[in-house]
């Protein structure tokens, strides 16, 4: 046989192990992805977790869970994944509350940009206000006199620190010149019982997780920080119209993976997300939970978290505010 042949063959059997090699990781999921929400049940950022995770399901044909791990403003879930086996099976689904821990936390357990591999920008929600119900004020502007007058009788409920929420009552607080005493909940759920029973009396969050509540009437909805009205509340007048301009503020969400995932997955996850962000968009899935879906490039999310940081910080600085 002929060197050139020996050549030829030797090359023919380095492309056929590359191929293999290719194809085994192409089977890529062959075993559960692990959804892990660092809050608890009930909240914006779990309701939207599990549309999403439905969706993935079908469109992946393998199972999709979501395991939630509340606590620390977030940052247990978050730990959780920071130290899982970076293979892209567990990920972390979370709000703009995870990428401001080391602006609200004096020892931080982790660094919440460089430690975590950015997936995907799943979607936006305004946010809504609401109050307890048995208080006598029936607008934004008699809660703001209020609160002026006897400021130490208010408590705003915070579901997380560095939370959206956090950051819209913080925002609040600048433009109406109010006082307000803030109490950190471990979720949404907590605190709208906390708001529905008056042991606080004010809370700003997604509409998905406020919407249920305010329709029943356990707490009263005052006004949406949205630039318009909500379909999902067409009844609820944004802050804008009661007399707050520039009072526009939106939730969050999106997907991470531990810091080393290897990047073809990551690619490949950030795909299979976006894919299925389409198709709530079209289904109308998020629309009824009052989600708008986004779907944009790795780099695009990347620049988006570190223009969102920058913002968080100043409002953050100019509120005074001190990292526990």
């Amino acid at each position: 046989m002929s060197q050139r042949w020996i050549q030829t063959i030797a090359c023919m059997g380095l492309a056929i192990t590359f191929n293999l090699s290719w194809a085994q990781s192409g089977k890529f999921p062959d075993q559960p992805i692990k959804l892990i929400v660092p809050f608890a049940p009930g909240g914006g950022v779990d309701q939207s977790a599990r549309v999403l995770a439905r969706q993935m399901q079908t469109r992946l044909g393998v199972a999709v869970i979501v395991e939630n791990r509340p606590g620390a403003s977030g940052t247990v879930g978050s730990k959780v994944v920071q130290s899982a086996t970076p293979d892209g099976y567990t990920l972390l689904y979370s709000a703009a509350t995870h990428i401001l821990t080391n602006l609200v936390m004096s020892k931080p357990p982790y660094d919440p940009v460089n430690d975590f591999a950015p997936v995907a920008r799943v979607g936006e929600a305004p946010l809504m206000m609401v109050v307890t119900p048995t208080l006598k004020e029936q607008t934004l502007k008699e809660v703001i006199d209020a609160v002026r007058q006897q400021p130490d009788k208010w408590t705003a409920a915070l579901p997380a620190m560095g939370a959206p929420s956090h950051l819209a009552t913080l925002m609040l607080a600048q433009k109406t010149q109010m006082k307000l005493v803030m109490a950190p909940y471990k979720g949404t759920a907590p605190a709208l019982v906390d708001i529905a029973g008056g042991h606080s009396q004010i809370l700003l969050d997604s509409i998905i997780s406020l919407l249920p509540m305010a329709k029943s009437g356990k707490v009263r909805p005052l006004v949406t920080t949205s630039a318009k009205r909500s379909a999902l509340a067409p009844d609820v007048p944004t802050a804008i119209e009661s007399g707050l301009p520039g009072m526009v503020y939106a939730s969050w969400y999106g997907v991470w993976a531990p810091k080393d995932t290897p990047k073809d997955r990551i690619q490949w996850l950030h795909q299979a997300i976006n894919d299925t962000v389409s198709d709530l968009i079209k289904n109308g899935a998020f629309t009824t939970i009052g989600v708008d879906g986004v779907t944009e490039s790795l780099d695009q999310f990347s620049k988006f978290i570190a223009s969102d940081v920058a913002q968080s910080a100043e409002l953050l600085k100019t509120a005074g505010f001190k990292p526990e």
